[in-house]
């Protein structure tokens, strides 16, 4: 090869290389401004220009289902538009969730979920977790509550461990598999020194359900709460053996906490709306905006603390974010302690 010849490849092959690289860079730099062009024109335009869906990733009359439908019946007329609460129940709350995280980042369909979005996860039910999503707002933390029907051996939580070791027959434990009541009896198993292998889990696809297993007798206890439950335990339908809360209920006040009936145990579901990721900031901060003016209402804010045995807890958008993260190292550390798994 002459020395010309050698030089002129070299420098097509050299040129050949910048060309390249100058492509891709006009590709990256290109596709970052079409993105940053969709997302400022879709934050310029007016919000919200339709109905908003609101899926609740359980099936009706459950605590999760109850407080949204509230909440959302006050914060619409904040942004003078309809939020439709629609349940998506299956496949332990991930099938609603995963409607909302393939739907368009446009801020017109939430999520309005809780713990179990991480829990699932955790559970390899799904391959997403929170993380997967725009936090919107942290709105109530929900004391949970133990019970089981009229009658029944156990009169308070305290019983059960005597009563799983006595049994010639596991007791039967109603569970939505992979959600915050499968990880409260597996946590309260573990506080109280019950063997899980030595009861039986009985999977539902929701509250509801599991509260007519309850009445109809078919499982011994459930993890219930007062938006799911309290006008039967106010009837003697179903029966309280404790509340999983750092004090007692203003609605159910002789009924004691779990830790004084000895069991180091505190739990509460959080329950938040979640927008697709990447949904404009703009529209993240409306839609916060209208959930915070809906708990500030009087008569709503008494109806979840006293009716519902419920904490307000408003922390909107990057509050709620550094709260889910924490969260997610706590859940992670406890489901791996108590062996949470399908």
């Amino acid at each position: 090869m002459s020395p010309k010849l050698g030089l002129a490849l070299r420098h097509q092959k050299k040129s050949g290389g910048i060309r390249g690289r100058l492509r891709i860079t006009l590709t990256w730099w290109l596709g970052a401004w079409l993105c940053i062009w969709s997302f400022a024109t879709l934050a310029d335009k007016p919000f919200p220009t339709s109905d908003i869906t609101l899926v609740v990733p359980f099936g009706p009359g459950g605590a999760t289902d109850v407080l949204f439908r509230e909440i959302s019946a006050e914060a619409q007329s904040y942004l003078d538009t309809s939020i439709n609460v629609v349940n998506i129940a299956g496949s332990g709350a991930t099938r609603g969730s995963q409607v909302v995280k393939e739907a368009d980042a446009d801020g017109h369909t939430l999520l309005g979920s809780h713990q179990t979005i991480d829990l699932a996860y955790f559970a390899g039910l799904s391959a997403y977790s929170h993380h997967a999503f725009a936090p919107v707002a942290l709105l109530t933390r929900t004391v949970n509550i133990p019970a089981t029907y009229p009658g029944h051996a156990a009169q308070r939580a305290s019983d059960i461990p005597a009563l799983v070791a006595e049994q010639d027959e596991p007791l039967m434990f109603g569970v939505v598999p992979s959600s915050t009541d499968h990880l409260f009896w597996l946590h309260f198993f573990h506080q109280t020194g019950i063997d899980a292998q030595e009861v039986a889990f009985i999977h539902y696809p929701g509250t509801g359900s599991q509260v007519a297993g309850l009445l109809a007798g078919e499982i011994d206890f459930a993890m219930l709460n007062l938006p799911s439950a309290s006008q039967l335990f106010a009837t003697n339908a179903l029966t309280p053996l404790g509340v999983a809360g750092e004090a007692r209920l203003m609605a159910l006040p002789s009924i004691p906490t779990l830790q004084e009936q000895g069991i180091d145990l505190v739990n509460t579901t959080d329950r938040g709306v979640f927008a697709p990721l990447n949904t404009p900031p703009e529209r993240l901060a409306i839609l916060a905006s209208a959930f915070e003016h809906a708990l500030a209402q009087p008569m709503l804010a008494r109806t979840i603390e006293h009716t519902h045995g419920s904490l307000i807890d408003y922390r909107p958008l990057n509050d709620y974010g550094d709260y889910l993260n924490n969260q997610y190292t706590l859940l992670k550390s406890l489901s791996e302690s108590v062996a949470f798994e399908r």
